[in-house]
C-alpha cells in the first residue's frame, strides 16, 4: 500500500512538472497540493471530501482555518497550509503585477483586484497610486476603508490627499461587494464621478473603479462612464 501510494504521488509529481496543472481535475490539484501538507497518508479522500463541502477549488481556499478544519482529517496544519498556499499566490500575483506597467489592460487590472479583494466576508475600499507611466508607485496600494462603508466624502478627500503627497499622475479605485451583485450603489456613483471632476483640476486621473463581487465585476471605465 505504501508503495502504490508513493508512486501515485510520483506520477502526480511528475504530471505536474511536465505540463502544470493542464489536465487536472480540481480534486487532482488539490489532492497534490495536500501532500505538501500531510506527507504520510492518501489524500484523494480528503481532497474529495473538501470539494463537496466547499463546492469548488476556488471555495476551498477561500474558506478560513477554522471552516477547513470542520472537515475530518483536515487538522490546524493542514488547514494553514492550504492558506499559506492561497496568500502566497496571492503576493506573487502582486508582486509580479507591480513590477511591470500596471493595469496596462482590463484583464490585468480585474486579476489585480481579484487577487486582493476576492473572497473577502467584509467590505473594504483600496486605492493604486501611479505614476505618469501607470506604474504602482511605492507603497502604492492604501486601504481605506474596511467593514460598512459610507463616509464617501471622506473617502474623497483621503485619496485626493494622499495622491497629491505622493505626486501622482493617476489613481484607480476598487472595492468588493460581498453580497457577489457587482451593480454599483448611489454611494459609488457619487464617489466616481467626484473624483473624475476634482481629480482632473488636480490634475490626478481615474482610471477606473472597479467593483470585485465573487466571480463577477464591474468596470466604471468599461461600462462607459469614465475616459
Amino acid at each position: 500500500m505504501k508503495n502504490d501510494l508513493t508512486g501515485h504521488r510520483e506520477r502526480l509529481r511528475e504530471r505536474f512538472l511536465k505540463t502544470g496543472f493542464s489536465g487536472f481535475a480540481e480534486h487532482e490539484v488539490l489532492e497534490l497540493l495536500l501532500t505538501l501538507c500531510i506527507p504520510r497518508k492518501d489524500v484523494k479522500g480528503l481532497a474529495k471530501a473538501l470539494l463537496q463541502k466547499f463546492g469548488s477549488l476556488r471555495c476551498v481556499f477561500e474558506a478560513s482555518p477554522e471552516e477547513l478544519e470542520s472537515v475530518p482529517g483536515i487538522g490546524k496544519t493542514s488547514a494553514v497550509c492550504i492558506a499559506l498556499i492561497r496568500d502566497f499566490a496571492s503576493y506573487y500575483l502582486q508582486q509580479k503585477t507591480t513590477q511591470q506597467v500596471l493595469f496596462s489592460n482590463n484583464a490585468s487590472l480585474v486579476a489585480f483586484w481579484k487577487s486582493r479583494l476576492m473572497g473577502l466576508k467584509h467590505e473594504v475600499v483600496e486605492v493604486a497610486y501611479l505614476d505618469a507611466s501607470y506604474r504602482l508607485m511605492q507603497d502604492g496600494i492604501e486601504r481605506l476603508e474596511e467593514g460598512f462603508i459610507t463616509r464617501t466624502h471622506l473617502q474623497i478627500r483621503k485619496v485626493l490627499t494622499s495622491a497629491l503627497k505622493r505626486e501622482a499622475s493617476n489613481i484607480i479605485i476598487a472595492h468588493n461587494h460581498p453580497s457577489g451583485d457587482p451593480k454599483p450603489s448611489q454611494a459609488d456613483l457619487q464617489l466616481t464621478q467626484t473624483l473624475q471632476h476634482v481629480g482632473y483640476t488636480l490634475q490626478i486621473r481615474l482610471l477606473d473603479h472597479i467593483i470585485i463581487a465573487k466571480d463577477n465585476f464591474y468596470s466604471f471605465r468599461q461600462e462607459g462612464f469614465l475616459e
